[in-house]
């Protein structure tokens, strides 16, 4: 063996090189894991709208031109929908409290209660750790806090994902029909296949109380959608899209000219044909409802998502399904086009009943960054409410009342106000208790808050005591900057303290191997060896037997396309504050029940859980390929790239349009 003497001045010069490495990689790390200023990618996640604040949490996130490539978002923010950013959208603020107890999951469901000022999380996957056992989370808007609501008391409900999820406030009531069985929502799955399910749960936000309601038949579905319209006597619910089971144990497209409604206050299921110009079959889209004051037309807006068919790399487009004609209108592009930029796992939230957020998504063809000046938002323009006459548009927040654009009512009739002169299918209803419900209009409900809702809420202000100030902020970064470099001094000292006593004894060691400080590589998707997973964006096998490794990319680019967006004239920046500094001081550290480190939800620094780390391997292999009984190979080869920017990175110049189109030149 070779014995090596190394001088105390090299000795000396070597150690302050790897402090120094160390040290820059403590300062990289809080600089390329902020959720506003670092903004590349997100999908999968969860979003939803209470008083005029869109929150966004979970799914999967990629860090501009930061690494690893898509991991767990453990992030809570909101969007501040009564205000506009110089770049044209809402100004995003990551001040909101979630700590390392409440699950950072894919695919699950955000139930927005705006009675009670809460929102519900319900299932969804665990990214590349072993799921947990269910439980229901609220965030409560008002103190700025999550509950954990605990198990159903009255039937053993389980997680699910992928399923299709909607509340109805007015009446204290969330469904989520279908969904995904796995490895990554149910404890101890195992090997074994995913199934979807053919459940409809009903849950109750006054009594904590659930049920287990007959859906339309025993038939397994996810991936589709689910609105609700104040229809028939006390709401309906109108799915449709995403795949169903077969009864030789795999899937196949649920077809679009289905229509599923569920009524709400008889608990029955009805089957409609729709007809018009019907949408390819489609999963993992997204979808909001509409209408005018007289209720004439019940207009429901999809957008995009991921194709059934195999090698389908998706769809760029937006249909309107008119009810209660069940008329499909291709509302764009014009054509047979499908639209240039494919992506999937969006979320879709409608603001003021004419303009729908579309945040996100997965890309296929490309893995620039959305549009990161915009933090991936973008903005339907549901009636064509812009000078151009456009579908798409900058936010306008003083934009609050719909009007029915000419798409509509060139199948309906009436006018912008309503007043549809068409007012049943072509072909008559498929079940003659349609015929009533779908005539009459539901009343609202008399639901009153079960507490005291009156005061400001804890997120409703930038000015609002409770939020962080800046030294807050500021002295949490620091801080753990502070604790980390105290750490490596601490090994430092104590690797030279241990070298001088090696010295003054006169021995000499054989060189060892270096211990490496940083974080270990994260290995990419393909390399997982993991069990085969569910279906997602990275795993579309319903049978995940044979998984099909992903290639994930190095960086993810900004995008250098064509320009985006629609100017609806000069946008004043009227955004309240920066979302990055509050004033303020340092803040103690706080513990939860479980002894685990609390940390705010900010915009500089996250430490998460190392438990549920959002670096952890994920079950799933990477692709999106065909089901168990299409032996044909994924959707997307693993050389091809996984996520496409929406838009270029630009700057705002005040009197200069910023944008011309969408996702598209």
């Amino acid at each position: 063996m070779m014995w090596i003497s190394i001088s105390p001045a090299s000795q000396f010069r070597q150690d302050l090189v790897v402090l120094s490495l160390l040290l820059f990689f403590v300062n990289f790390t809080v600089q390329q894991r902020d959720p506003i200023s670092n903004y590349c990618r997100r999908w999968g996640h969860q979003s939803a709208v209470v008083d005029d604040k869109l929150y966004i949490g979970g799914g999967l996130v990629t860090y501009d031109g930061g690494t690893p490539q898509n991991v767990s978002n453990p992030y809570f923010i909101y969007h501040d929908l009564g205000s506009v950013a110089s770049t044209g959208m809402p100004q995003p603020y990551a001040n909101l409290s979630k700590n390392s107890t409440v699950p950072d999951v894919s695919g699950g469901v955000f139930w927005p209660d705006t009675v009670n000022k809460k929102i519900y999380l319900f299932g969804g996957e665990y990214n590349g750790i072993s799921p947990w056992d269910f439980d229901l989370y609220a965030y409560d808007i008002i103190n700025d806090e999550w509950d954990n609501l605990g198990v159903s008391r009255t039937d053993n409900i389980i997680g699910l994902s992928y399923g299709a999820g909607v509340s109805i406030p007015d009446r204290g009531e969330a469904y989520y029909y279908g969904g995904w069985m796995n490895n990554a929502t149910v404890p101890d799955w195992g090997g074994a296949p995913q199934i979807p399910t053919s459940y409809l749960l009903r849950y109750e936000m006054d009594t904590n109380n659930w049920s287990n309601d007959t859906g339309p038949d025993n038939t397994g579905r996810a991936e589709g959608v689910m609105v609700h319209i104040p229809a028939g006597d006390g709401g309906m619910l109108v799915y449709f899209g995403g795949i169903r089971a077969t009864d030789d144990g795999g899937w196949e497209g649920q077809p679009m000219d289905q229509i599923i409604l569920y009524d709400v206050l008889s608990g029955k299921s009805y089957f409609q044909n729709a007809t018009g110009d019907v949408p390819e079959s489609r999963r993992r889209f997204c979808a909001g409802a509409t209408w005018v004051e007289d209720q004439s037309s019940y207009n429901i807006y999809l957008y995009g998502g991921a194709g059934e068919e195999e090698g389908s790399v998706g769809f760029d487009d937006i249909y309107i399904l008119t009810l209660p004609t069940f008329t499909w209108i291709k509302m764009y592009p014009d054509g047979n086009s499908t639209g240039s930029y494919p992506h999937h796992s969006f979320s879709c939230n409608v603001v003021n009943e004419a303009q729908m957020f579309i945040h996100g998504g997965f890309f296929p063809l490309n893995d620039d960054c959305d549009v990161p000046d915009q933090w991936g938002l973008h903005d339907m323009s549901l009636g064509r409410q812009n000078k151009d006459k456009a579908p798409w548009m900058l936010y306008n927040p003083d934009l609050t009342t719909y009007a029915v654009p000419t798409d509509i009512i060139s199948v309906v009739g009436g006018n912008s106000k309503g007043g549809a002169t068409k007012t049943a299918p072509s072909g008559g209803f498929d079940h003659q208790d349609l015929t009533a419900l779908m005539t009459r209009t539901a009343s609202a409900g008399t639901r009153t808050a079960t507490r005291n809702v009156s005061g400001a809420t804890a997120t409703g202000d930038s000015d609002s005591d409770n939020k962080l100030p800046t030294g807050a902020i500021v002295g949490i970064a620091v801080g753990g900057a502070v604790v980390l470099l105290g750490v490596f001094l601490a090994g430092f000292c104590l690797i030279r303290r241990r070298r001088a006593r090696r010295e003054r004894v006169g021995s000499q060691q054989p060189m060892a191997q270096p211990y490496d400080y940083h974080h270990p590589a994260h290995p990419s998707i393909a390399s997982n060896q993991y069990s085969p997973g569910p279906w997602s964006p990275q795993s579309a096998s319903f049978n995940p037997s044979s998984p099909t490794g992903l290639t994930m990319h190095p960086t993810a680019q900004s995008y250098t396309g064509p320009p985006v967006e629609l100017p609806s004239g000069d946008t004043e920046d009227t955004s309240r504050g920066s979302p990055y500094a509050q004033p303020g001081s340092a803040v103690e550290p706080k513990y939860d029940a479980q002894g685990n480190l609390w940390i705010p939800q900010v915009s500089t620094v996250q430490i998460p859980d190392q438990n549920h780390s959002p670096g952890s391997p994920p079950y799933y292999d990477g692709t999106m390929g065909s089901n168990s009984s299409k032996n044909g190979t994924g959707y997307f080869a693993s050389d091809t790239p996984q996520e496409l920017a929406t838009e270029r990175r630009t700057s705002y110049v005040p009197g200069q349009p910023v944008h011309e189109t969408y996702y598209h030149p």
